[in-house]
């Protein structure tokens, strides 16, 4: 199901995809990423989660908006409209930066994280370069380095990005979140992020490369690491069954490690 929320601080529609039963699952983009990148994800999950797919405009975003905070109170605001439990929250590069605030936040929204190329430590900067109308050219290499196998890049993928990218105040607003994704460094706050947390990495991932990844893993304090390889920046597009596998398997360890947190509990009362 696909439907839209208005969020009237920013003035924006977000799209929002729904699909599945279960607890919810929120998926966050990346600056240019899209929901449907994530549908070929969705089979295994469907079953185990109701999937919510949130994309804002973020680069129609003005002000406030076009920095990690505005896009964090905006998602916050959104998911307490379409959640009232706390949920898994999936995101790639800047969507995983997004989820990290939100846990941070403590605002009782998280049950478990899982980050793919996630921002928020060091990436190389998608957004250099594209302080005016950027050519195809420019966009097609930039696009094609997120991706450890070039002829894996969708149909289209470049063409739309020129077109979204070609208002002069689309590109202020998409290198103005990238800037502000790289100065928002959450080296020391990781360690009180106490959510379960999977880290799934592109081996080949040279935005986020993998030390990126060991570090996340160092810093927080319930994490694991699974590698995926021969694939770079955007593994949901290039990889998605086994990024299916990986969350599927992440949801299903959370729902064994509750059952049995819920047993203890209950013969300690006993």
């Amino acid at each position: 199901m696909t439907g839209s929320e208005h969020d009237r601080v920013h003035g924006v529609d977000i799209r929002v995809d729904r699909i599945g039963e279960g607890e919810p699952l929120v998926i966050l983009n990346g600056l240019l990423g899209l929901n449907e990148h994530w549908f070929p994800c969705l089979g295994p999950l469907a079953s185990r989660a109701e999937c919510f797919l949130l994309q804002p405009p973020l680069v129609e975003m003005r002000g406030k908006g076009t920095t990690v905070e505005g896009v964090v109170h905006l998602i916050a605001g959104v998911l307490d409209s379409l959640i009232d439990r706390p949920a898994v929250l999936v995101g790639n590069s800047l969507g995983g930066h997004i989820a990290l605030r939100l846990a941070l936040m403590d605002l009782g929204l998280v049950r478990g994280l899982v980050l793919m190329g996630s921002s928020g430590l060091f990436e190389r900067g998608f957004e250099k370069g594209a302080q005016h109308s950027p050519s195809r050219e420019w966009l097609d290499k930039k696009i094609g380095d997120l991706f450890a196998d070039r002829s894996k890049m969708l149909p289209g993928m470049v063409e739309m990005a020129h077109a979204e990218l070609s208002r002069r105040s689309a590109a202020r607003a998409f290198v103005r979140l990238g800037r502000s994704a790289k100065n928002d460094h959450l080296g020391a706050l990781l360690p009180y992020i106490e959510a379960p947390t999977r880290l799934i990495w592109g081996r080949q991932d040279i935005v986020t490369p993998p030390e990126v990844a060991e570090q996340f893993l160092n810093l927080l304090p319930n994490a694991e690491l699974s590698w995926i390889e021969n694939c770079g920046h955007a593994p949901q597009i290039e990889c998605p069954d086994d990024v299916a596998r990986e969350i599927a398997s992440f949801l299903d360890v959370l729902a064994d490690s509750e059952t049995a947190e819920r047993s203890q509990s209950g013969q300690g009362a006993a």
